[in-house]
């Protein structure tokens, strides 16, 4: 484990907030070539079968297409130790369409949270942790059944 200055992760951890804000042209500087993913994935696929900014870059791509009006807000941290920094997060988005079985209409506000865990190895993401409540959004969205039933419109 290599020590970085906790205030060096908690300005790298707000470079990574950009990237989640469509701001992708640091990507290179922050994301390692080898940076894995590690996630659990709704349809299954394995997560650490791409590595580098061309396993992230699409997915932020595919969140921004299904969602405007994105807002996202730490709400606990960054937390930063030795190589890792952590933060807490909740987005808020209007719903775009596109998602399969929503029923939710176009313009649907919802919100969701998640948990991200980042090392840090030479000044770059190496890898990356997260646990979204996505399960939470696709609810609100009427694409599942949440623990209360169906959303609500």
């Amino acid at each position: 484990m290599t020590s970085h200055p906790p205030e060096q992760l908690r300005a790298l951890y707000g470079r990574w907030s950009e990237l989640w804000r469509g701001e992708f042209s640091h990507a290179e500087e922050i994301l390692d070539p080898g940076f894995v993913v590690h996630q659990a994935r709704p349809d299954g696929s394995d997560s650490e079968a791409v590595t580098g900014p061309e396993r992230l870059l699409p997915e932020i791509e595919q969140t921004m297409a299904a969602f405007g009006d994105i807002t996202i807000t730490v709400d606990l941290g960054p937390i930063a130790d030795g190589d890792l920094v952590a933060a807490r997060w909740t987005m808020g988005a209007r719903y775009a369409g596109g998602i399969p079985g929503a029923t939710a209409p176009v313009g649907t506000r919802i919100s969701f949270s998640g948990n991200d865990i980042l090392r840090v190895r030479d000044g770059r993401f190496v890898e990356y942790w997260t646990c979204t409540d996505i399960l939470d959004g696709l609810s609100q969205l009427g694409a599942v059944s949440g623990p209360n039933g169906p959303a609500r419109h």
